[in-house]
């Protein structure tokens, strides 16, 4: 697992440009919000849970084809299949080093972004913390997803027919808890309910894009 998770970082370190264009494509499309709707503060601050989490995840969409495309195409993917490791392991070490390439910068990022919308400081926290946890769900759920698409013509337009439905409820309960937030509310159930998330995912994710690709593979 560490040696497949090292692999990945590097490889990630090595093609900057990915990485970049990931984070230059989230910091255009949130910029864009504001320039086209207006300067009103109230509607920015409104739309702006949903306008930073629908950025995060189209942006960490854009590396999710590659998860296993790369691996697959000089047959390291067929030598992991055979690994006397588990596979689920190994899957879970390659989503983990995805999501530390594209979701927790994207996290970090958030913050700095989030003042375009004239969010208060709590606003701005209760964002961020979402942020961090609900983008492992999207790496976790977006590796099935990679996994079922594997070696398919035309993959990445499937892969988002598969994943973007599956996404819905983190993105509902990450931008709530910031709504939440804004209205003097409590974000503890927002929070809960992405944590029991992530939490199922981390079990059930990786068993399943497991299975996933063996069935892609064979």
């Amino acid at each position: 697992m560490r040696c497949i998770f090292m692999r990945d970082l590097r490889i990630a370190l090595r093609r900057r440009a990915d990485t970049l264009a990931a984070l230059f494509f989230f910091v255009i499309v949130v910029s864009l919000f504001p320039l086209g709707v207006g300067p009103e503060p109230a509607l920015l601050r409104s739309m702006a849970a949903g306008v930073v989490w629908v950025a995060a995840l189209l942006a960490s969409m854009l590396s999710l084809a590659r998860l296993f495309a790369d691996d697959h195409h000089d047959g390291t993917l067929e030598q992991l299949l055979l690994s006397a490791t588990p596979l689920p392991l190994l899957v879970f070490a390659k989503m983990a080093a995805h999501w530390l390439a594209s979701g927790l910068l994207l996290a970090l990022i958030s913050p700095l972004l989030a003042l375009q919308f004239d969010m208060s400081a709590s606003g701005i926290g209760v964002l961020a913390l979402s942020l961090l946890l609900g983008t492992p769900l999207l790496s976790l759920i977006g590796g099935i997803g990679a996994a079922l698409t594997v070696g398919v013509r035309g993959g990445g337009v499937l892969l988002s027919l598969l994943v973007l439905p599956l996404y819905v409820p983190v993105i509902i309960f990450g931008a709530g808890a910031v709504e939440a937030s804004n209205s003097g509310l409590g974000v503890v159930g927002h929070f809960s309910l992405l944590g029991a998330m992530l939490v199922l995912a981390l079990f059930l994710a990786p068993l399943a894009t497991a299975a996933a690709l063996r069935i892609s593979i064979e």
